[in-house]
Order: structure tokens, then sequence, then C-alpha cells
């Protein structure tokens, strides 16, 4: 039944907020059924009724924390700057302030992270996440080496669209563990210590 449906579908997203709210405060080596269910007002056999197990649990919670952490939304404000350089310089900067005004998403995500060097379930899907959010930086990644052949030489849209990627986990890494994190002084210092790396690159001693 429809109602029946909806009534399940906000009870599963009640019960991964409590989750969510659990693994964010006590991390996810504390993280057990009992305290979500008390977060969720529920009891722990119902939690368990629409997860099954602790494990499918956490695997429903890392899909939901990465479905707001690793999707990439272009807005029209973005979308209607002129020059594709600007326009991606305008996305990283977006992307950062986003990712690093979250610390408690950050540290989820990166519990997640520590997880799956020994969980293959969760390996697998937070690669193909952060594949697919490397990916949706590709096209613009592309139109950037096309306006900017002498800028970006030898570069290629992956290695762009990683670089890119690399920035704004970074720049969420040290806003999850300095409280003081500056984004500007992060991009200006980013941009002056490429500056210097660029013209060494590949180069060895004599």
């Amino acid at each position: 039944m429809p109602g029946q449906k909806a009534a399940e579908e906000l009870r599963r997203d009640q019960i991964l907020r409590a989750a969510y709210d659990v693994a964010a405060r006590e991390g996810l080596d504390g993280f057990t059924v009992r305290d979500v269910a008390a977060k969720a007002g529920l009891s722990s056999g119902l939690v368990l009724f629409h997860f099954q197990t602790k494990a499918q649990l956490l695997l429903a919670l890392l899909d939901w924390v990465l479905e707001t952490t690793t999707v990439l939304h272009i807005t029209p404000d973005i979308a209607k700057i002129p020059s594709a350089l600007d326009r991606l310089t305008a996305l990283l900067q977006r992307e950062m302030n986003r990712l690093s005004s979250e610390p408690r998403r950050i540290r989820v995500f990166f519990d997640f992270w520590a997880r799956g060097i020994r969980n293959a379930q969760i390996r697998s899907r937070m690669r193909a996440e952060l594949d697919r959010y490397r990916e949706a930086f590709r096209p613009i990644a592309e139109e950037v080496l096309r306006t900017e052949p002498e800028r970006f030489a030898h570069v290629t849209p992956d290695g762009l669209a990683a670089v890119a990627v690399g920035f704004i986990k970074g720049c969420a890494v040290q806003s999850m563990v300095d409280p003081r994190f500056d984004i500007k002084e992060f991009l200006a210092a980013a941009q002056g210590l490429v500056g210097q790396l660029a013209p060494s690159f590949g180069t060895t001693d004599e």
C-alpha cells in the first residue's frame, strides 16, 4: 500500500538520522543499535525490523552519508560563469565551503573509510562513490583544458579532476582537525605552493 510504504520510508529516514547522530558522537566503534533506538525514540526491535542487523544498518548509514557528501551540484549561479576555469574555481570554493562546514559529517565519512580497510563491502561502496564524484568533475575539466591549453599543458581531464577532488577532501580533513581552519588561507597557500612545485616537477638532480 502506498501509504504504508511512505510511512516505512519516513521511519527508515528517522532511524538513519538517529544513526548518524550516534555515529558522529560515539564513532563507529561505539555505535550500537540500542543507542540508535534511544536517539530515535524507538525500540531496538523496531530498528532491527527495518534493518535486520547492525551491519545492515551501518551499510545503510554509509549510503545515506555518501548520498549527502559525495554529490556534486552545479548551481545556476556557477553554471552561468563564462570562463570554464573561473567556473571550476567557483565550484571548488563552493565544495570546500560546503564540506568544511560539516566537520561531523566528514568525521563519519573518514571513520567509514578507516573501517573499509578491513571491510570489503564498505570499501567497494566508498570507492565507487568517490569515483563517481571525481567523474562528475570531468566535463568541466575537459572544458578547462580546451580553453586553457597553455596553462594546463600535459594535463589530462582525469588528472585535473583528481586534483580538484584532492583539494576538496584535503580542505575537509583540515576543517575536521582544526577548528580555526581558514579556507582563504588554505587556497592562498595552495596557489603559492603549486606554483613552486610545477616548474620542478619531473626534474632530477644531476
